[in-house]
């Protein structure tokens, strides 16, 4: 009996240590900021693009890590957690402060303009020829872009078709035209291309085929590119409407572009392309290609 009164008595005293030692533990104390650092101290950015810094605050155990974003010069370059966005042609300051101590961090952005579209009226010289840097879109007119299929024509006709559905010509007509064209050339009198410019000839056509051709996607729209070095164009595959019905066919997976030569009756040569191959082929004058103009 007294020695469990005795071993009691060692426990309870080890209890009571024990809580008076935990009563002298102090939390520990907040781990403070001591600096920032940033991934990139300088970005060049184009008009209209983006791109996000990540910050670092230092230590990587600090307990604030909040941190705000600035800019010195939202006209040119704005911020927003991080993320950078490029307003105009300048140099600006993005500074990044740590909530916890005021640390800073700071990267410069400089901002160019957007490379100038190539002017359609200017074209591109390819083996000595020409050619304009769109396709030809409602008569007399170039399409806006590179890329766009513009409307297609039948061969000899100044009548444009649209190049998407539902179908509709130039003249706001919706009736497909199944009758073949006449003449033996394509004619000035039907020249779909704006002042100063022609549909190009069969030989034409052929040497911008042996100029050579790559596969290509120009702001998501599948065609080629003809030529090589600065001296390129790009040439869609917008597809065809056939000439049965003027149904569209084809559409991001072949090209096809008119010439002005007639090989015999109701049939004339194109340029014709797919992502295996380009070169040339002599369809019927009833289906409607786009027209891709040279310099007269």
């Amino acid at each position: 009996m007294k020695n469990f009164i005795k071993i009691m008595a060692v426990a309870i005293s080890l209890i009571i240590v024990t809580i008076s030692c935990d009563d002298n533990i102090k939390p520990p104390e907040d781990i403070k900021v001591t600096g920032v650092t940033l991934d990139k101290n300088n970005i060049s950015l184009v008009v209209g693009n983006t791109e996000t810094l990540k910050e670092a605050v230092l230590p990587s155990d600090a307990k604030n890590k909040a941190v705000t974003w600035a800019s010195s010069n939202s006209t040119i370059a704005t911020v927003a957690n991080g993320t950078v966005t490029a307003v105009k042609e300048g140099t600006a300051t993005i500074t990044v402060t740590t909530t916890d101590g005021g640390y800073k961090a700071t990267c410069t952005v400089t901002v160019t303009k957007k490379p100038d579209e190539p002017d359609p009226n200017a074209g591109v010289v390819i083996a000595g020829v020409t050619w304009a840097t769109r396709n030809v879109n409602a008569p007399g007119t170039f399409a806006a872009k590179p890329e766009d299929a513009g409307m297609f024509y039948q061969w000899n006709r100044k009548i444009g078709w649209s190049s998407t559905d539902p179908m509709i010509n130039s003249n706001g007509g919706t009736t497909w035209n199944d009758s073949y064209p006449t003449g033996d050339t394509w004619e000035t009198a039907n020249n779909p291309c704006p002042s100063g410019w022609r549909v190009p000839t069969h030989e034409e056509l052929q040497s911008l085929v042996n100029s050579g051709s790559e596969w290509t996607t120009l702001n998501g729209v599948n065609g080629r590119y003809f030529g090589s070095g600065n001296n390129k164009v790009f040439f869609s595959a917008a597809g065809r409407r056939t000439g049965i019905n003027g149904a569209l066919s084809t559409v991001g997976s072949s090209g096809s572009y008119w010439s002005s030569t007639l090989r015999s009756s109701y049939i004339a040569y194109k340029l014709a392309f797919n992502s295996g191959a380009a070169g040339t082929s002599d369809p019927g004058t009833i289906d409607a290609y786009p027209v891709r103009c040279v310099k007269q």
